[in-house]
């Protein structure tokens, strides 16, 4: 897998979008791009801006927008993402028409989106793609065995309780090494296998339903599909009991841990580290980081313990899992039925053109995103989100400079990283080949197995390279953005680039409450809990005072107090320990961006429009990237799984600590102004 270290700004999508139904597709003309910077029509002038500012600003769209059936939750990015799936499709559709030459990005976007539509196909062949893995797996007879096909079915993109890839070395990002981490669950976290409540219990019940379902589509007998279940959830759960919790994670450090491969041989002696790593054709490893050395030591300890039949039940059916979205219309029903029905809240699936275009998407993303920026990608909003950009690294000079609680020492730090930040706005400069990788147009699964493989081979083969510089984490056509701290660099893909977020057209206020809290935010990150900890070079460590960190740890703690407090659904609340580095980044951000707004407007007239100042208007854009409805399943999984909070909370949160905010709307008192001793300020 190639994997980057990263934070993510947005949303966070749930990887399963498979369904069944309809091909019927929007014609490109119904695409409309005449909506106003911002609709006036979205407010709920009922509602006191002080009282509630995300019902106040865009209260009218909230109440008009219900979140669709074929959907979690409905807000901006998803109106986003609809609109840039027609134009998406308008250019899968000349690329599937095209019969372009073989190994062209034409002919291997067209060919793979057919076979992603050939519903036929893939119901004829139902596990025919994958029973030599299964058949391997079937012949397993001993541990070493085991892991080695565990290690052959990563290959082909089915993972299990041991994840490794190959990253830049956290504390020497000049190189790269490989890395091994915690895996194996169905569920989306350890707290899943030990529900609290009846919502938990359900869920747990409802996967092993699932996993016998997928046994029995896979021939099994009701029966022996139920015993597989079992036994799958039994060591599923054993797993899970020696994982680290989200929270943990999220700690570069807990997480960095360097082993020669003698001492990991040393930790987990009960099968031949230097086997595997050849059956993972890997060569001349000498050192590995492991993530959770605890997970590891009892894995080793259950692994002998476990019968080798069940070890091949739960590999099994992990391939199954992973594979069954590829594999025929029953395979997608059964996964969409738990993944998105049960654990989120979906009530029927997508079109099957969206289906397919989003697993295009997944697998020759790169492919489509070339052909993307040839045709939506005007390269004078590279230069104009550039602008916005300096302004922004400025005013965040300007206030670290300013700064109450950091000592000069730290602030030098500070002051170099900011200056090694890179950037990379719209699409890579160079694009990578895929010309070897054999996609045909009625071979789904074969040619998702082959995409693996050729994006493995392509991992493991870093090792001893130099470090990529222009790699990009995301295509081009992604509407999202992310700060890479290994690299020190902020990544801004030519989708996100079009409003609400960015709209050359639009006023400065609109701007830069929209792309401009982005880039904020993305800044910010370099400066949260978990970027703070690397320096400019982009390596793990530590370049702070012993007192200034204490001064920052006192603030992130009030933060942390403040968003524990929101309650998504009865009894559950945000997280703010696992959301704490999307809140210092949101706040921040936010922060950032108004004051790079107040420098744009220096000796420039206050266009008021629509009876708002620009301040105003400023906060406005902020409601307006972020307004969204969700249901309260998904509601529920986020603030279990996910670090960023929920978008009422991303909105409405950070203005409660900005007495900018308070001015701008003459709040005296309500519940979005904080008192003084409650409120947050960072950076």
């Amino acid at each position: 897998m190639n994997k980057i270290n990263k934070t993510i700004l947005g949303i966070t999508a749930v990887a399963i979008t498979v369904a069944c139904g309809s091909n019927e597709t929007p014609k490109q003309e119904e695409v409309k791009n005449s909506t106003p910077a911002f609709d006036v029509s979205q407010i709920d002038s009922t509602i006191n801006p002080c009282e509630d500012f995300e019902k106040y600003a865009v209260g009218n769209w909230l109440k008009d927008n219900p979140v669709p059936e074929s959907e979690a939750r409905w807000g901006s990015f998803n109106v986003v993402h609809d609109a840039n799936e027609i134009k998406l499709k308008a250019i899968i559709d000349e690329a599937v028409n095209a019969k372009a030459e073989k190994g062209t990005a034409l002919q291997q976007v067209g060919d793979f989106y057919a076979s992603a539509l050939d519903s036929i196909t893939k119901n004829e062949l139902g596990i025919q793609p994958i029973q030599p893995l299964l058949d391997k797996i079937n012949s397993i007879t001993n541990p070493q065995e085991l892991i080695e096909t565990m290690v052959e079915l990563r290959k082909h993109g089915s993972g299990s309780m041991l994840g490794y890839y190959v990253g830049i070395d956290s504390k020497n990002s000049s190189q790269y090494i490989l890395q091994l981490s915690q895996g194996g669950l169905g569920l989306p976290d350890k707290s899943f296998y030990t529900p609290k409540d009846e919502r938990g219990e359900h869920i747990l019940a409802e996967y092993q339903k699932h996993i016998a379902a997928l046994f029995v589509l896979a021939g099994e007998d009701e029966a022996t599909a139920a015993d597989f279940a079992q036994t799958t959830v039994d060591l599923e759960s054993k797993l899970a009991e020696n994982c680290m919790d989200r929270v943990e994670r999220r700690d570069p450090e807990k997480t960095y841990n360097k082993m020669s491969v003698k001492e990991l041989q040393e930790l987990c002696t009960n099968f031949n580290w230097e086997a595997v790593f050849a059956a993972a054709e890997l060569k001349n490893i000498e050192e590995i980081i492991v993530g959770q050395p605890e997970f590891l030591a009892q894995y080793n300890t259950i692994f002998k313990s476990i019968p080798i039949e069940n070890w091949r039940t739960y590999i099994k059916w992990h391939l199954l899992n992973d594979m069954g979205g590829n594999l025929g219309d029953d395979f997608e029903k059964q996964i969409f039925s738990f993944y998105s029905t049960t654990l989120r809240g979906t009530e029927v699936m997508k079109p099957r053109w969206k289906r397919a275009l989003s697993k295009a998407n997944g697998k020759v993303g790169e492919q489509i995103g070339k052909l993307f920026v040839e045709k939506h990608f005007p390269e004078e909003s590279k230069q104009k989100v550039l602008d916005l950009i300096d302004n922004i690294n400025l005013v965040f000079k300007e206030r670290v400079q300013k700064l109450d609680w950091m000592g000069e020492e730290t602030k030098a730090k500070a002051m170099e990283k900011l200056s090694k930040f890179t950037y990379k706005i719209g699409y890579p400069d160079k694009w990578e080949d895929y010309s070897s990788v054999d996609i045909q147009a009625n071979t789904l699964a074969q040619n998702i197995m082959n995409v693996n493989y050729f994006e493995y081979k392509k991992n493991m083969n870093r090792l001893g390279q130099p470090i990529d510089k222009g790699e990009w984490g995301m295509n081009p056509q992604t509407i999202n953005a992310y700060y890479n701290p290994t690299m020190n660099e902020i990544v801004f893909p030519a989708a996100i680039l079009q409003p609400p977020f960015f709209n050359p057209e639009a006023d400065d206020a609109m701007n830069y409450g929209g792309i401009g809290g982005v880039i904020g935010h993305e800044f910010s990150h370099g400066f949260d809990d978990q970027g703070c900890k690397f320096d400019g070079e982009g390596n793990l460590n530590n370049w702070w005072t012993e007192q200034d960190l204490a001064n920052f740890s006192e603030r992130t703690a009030k933060l942390v107090n403040q968003f524990d407090g929101y309650e998504v659904a009865e009894g559950n609340h945000v997280n703010g320990q696992l959301t704490l580095g999307e809140n210092i980044a949101d706040i921040a951000g936010i922060t950032l961006a108004y004051y790079a707004l107040e420098k744009a407007m220096e000796g420039k007239e206050d266009p008021m429009i629509d009876g708002f100042d620009y301040q105003q208007r400023f906060f406005l854009s902020w409601a307006q990237v972020w307004h969204s409805n969700a249901k309260d399943a998904f509601l529920i999984n986020q603030v279990k799984t996910d670090p960023h909070s929920p978008t009422r909370f991303r909105t409405n949160g950070p203005l409660t600590n900005l007495h900018e905010f308070s001015t701008a709307f003459g709040c005296k008192e309500g519940a979005m102004i904080a008192p003084d001793s409650l409120r947050v300020t960072i950076w």
